[in-house]
């Protein structure tokens, strides 16, 4: 389905409120202190529902009513406003190669309408967050590296390579936010002459002797990509370290992740005058991000250098528990330490599959239980790519939310698109997530206060039935139906 004039730009109600002074309890919870009202507000719902037109549409607008007390009977969403918890970093996708490449070949109106579509709130879906790469990944043309090989020392560095496509979609991509687009950057591999396989692709290991030189990389692309305009807020130590890919990979265990921030990384970048960079940790799956956490945050000397640890939704492959509750358990250890989802995409690329709605779904499920768990940021991958779900130097082909047809130069929006949109363009940086609660498992709900007083529920329905339900907001109540294979985003 094209865009055409399908996303309806929003108009906030502006509603004045006290929304109560903030503190944090004994568990580091934000929590806070009664003072929201629900007086004079109003509710406008937004809808993307499968089998109809409607897109991120205006479905209504509906009043509150003293709320009574709820019935078994009935499906009801509670929204708890006086106790809010982690703030929202930002909402995004990644700017690969390949996006970039896809962007170059579109037309300069498509480019200006893929620009407003991403990071243009009102007539987008307000990205204001990006992940790139540090040199190639699989989703680039081919394998390259900013050093010569074998040039221990980075004399050679040299970012030249990411001036023809990537660097001007970033710039692009920061002006069409207004800008600031929070940016961070994750490494596939180290060089080649780094590691013992000596090949980028396939797993393999950072050599010991370069430990330091590969730390010094990472300030290196910092550093450069700054002198061009584009700040870095922080960097992943290792995409997917745990996995030995036919692409870009490197394995590290979690002492060796541990050893190598704390001994050699961390202290090159408080060195080289980035101490104020956020690094990440793991920036793999949620099944093993426990042991990972546990092995880093428990050692004092790594855990000072780690903002937080990111993770991917790529243990579905199996079809299993997503095992969102390990998130939380995360942020029940540690929580001074942050979570951020940094990729997940749908994988097995099939044309015929453009407005596959389990897609979108995926998204939704992973978005409401990923924040509900603690996570403060939540990045797609590639924002764009062709009409084969590429380009993709191995073969990898996946879907994006936004398609390029190469051969006509039309953009092509997925369901995932809007289902990401329902969070991105009414939830905003720094909002709070709100206590939510849902009272039937067919409804998957998530609430943040904005700190411009406007409240965003979000309640996805994944069945196939209509549902009429109850939504409790502090003493007042209101009434909606949601559609089948729905995603509701309510502002009041």
């Amino acid at each position: 389905m094209k865009k055409g004039n399908i996303l309806i730009a929003l108009t906030l109600l502006a509603v004045g409120c006290s929304t109560g002074t903030n503190h944090e309890n004994e568990e580091g919870h934000e929590v806070s202190e009664p003072g929201f009202s629900m007086e004079g507000r109003e509710a406008k719902v937004y809808m993307t529902a499968d089998g109809t037109d409607l897109r991120l549409g205006q479905a209504g607008t509906k009043a509150f009513e003293q709320a009574r007390q709820p019935l078994e009977t009935e499906v009801s969403v509670f929204v708890n406003p006086d106790k809010t918890f982690q703030p929202l970093l930002g909402i995004g996708g990644a700017i690969t190669d390949a996006s970039a490449e896809v962007f170059a070949s579109l037309p300069e109106d498509k480019q200006e309408e893929l620009l407003k579509a991403y990071y243009s709130r009102e007539e987008g879906i307000g990205y204001t967050l990006a992940r790139t790469t540090i040199h190639s990944c699989d989703f680039s043309s081919g394998s390259y590296t900013y050093v010569s090989d074998e040039d221990k020392e980075l004399k050679s560095f040299s970012i030249e390579h990411d001036k023809k496509y990537r660097i001007p979609l970033i710039r692009k991509a920061i002006g069409a936010a207004g800008g600031e687009l929070l940016l961070y950057a994750s490494p596939w591999s180290p060089p080649a002459f780094m590691k013992d396989n000596d090949n980028m692709l396939r797993g393999g290991k950072l050599l010991p002797e370069f430990y330091n030189s590969w730390a010094l990389y990472y300030t290196k692309f910092i550093k450069a990509y700054e002198g061009l305009g584009m700040p870095i807020w922080g960097i992943t130590i290792q995409n997917e370290p745990m996995a030995v890919q036919r692409w870009e990979s490197c394995i590290y265990t979690a002492e060796e992740e541990r050893d190598f921030l704390k001994n050699h990384l961390g202290p090159t970048m408080e060195r080289k005058g980035l101490g104020d960079k956020k690094i990440i940790v793991w920036d793999h799956n949620r099944d093993l991000i426990n042991h990972r956490a546990n092995t880093i945050f428990e050692d004092p000397e790594a855990a000072q250098y780690a903002w937080g640890i990111g993770f991917h939704w790529y243990e579905n492959w199996t079809g299993g528990d997503p095992m969102f509750v390990n998130l939380g358990k995360i942020k029940e250890s540690f929580p001074s330490k942050n979570l951020i989802f940094t990729e997940g995409c749908n994988e097995k690329f099939d044309p015929a599959k453009y407005q596959f709605w389990p897609n979108a779904e995926r998204y939704g499920r992973s978005m409401i239980n990923d924040f509900n768990n603690g996570t403060v940021a939540w990045t797609d991958w590639n924002i764009l790519l062709d009409e084969t779900g590429g380009p993709n130097h191995v073969g990898n082909f996946c879907f994006a939310p936004v398609h390029a047809d190469t051969q006509t130069g039309e953009l092509i929006y997925t369901p995932s698109y809007y289902y990401i949109g329902h969070f991105s363009k009414f939830i905003r940086p720094g909002a709070k997530r709100v206590s939510t609660a849902s009272s039937r498992s067919p409804l998957l709900s998530t609430s943040f206060l904005n700190e411009d007083g406007t409240m965003a529920t979000v309640v996805m329905n994944h069945t196939d039935e209509e549902i009429t339900y109850k939504l409790f907001v502090a003493d007042k109540m209101m009434e909606e139906t949601i559609l089948p294979h729905a995603m509701q985003t309510v502002v009041y």
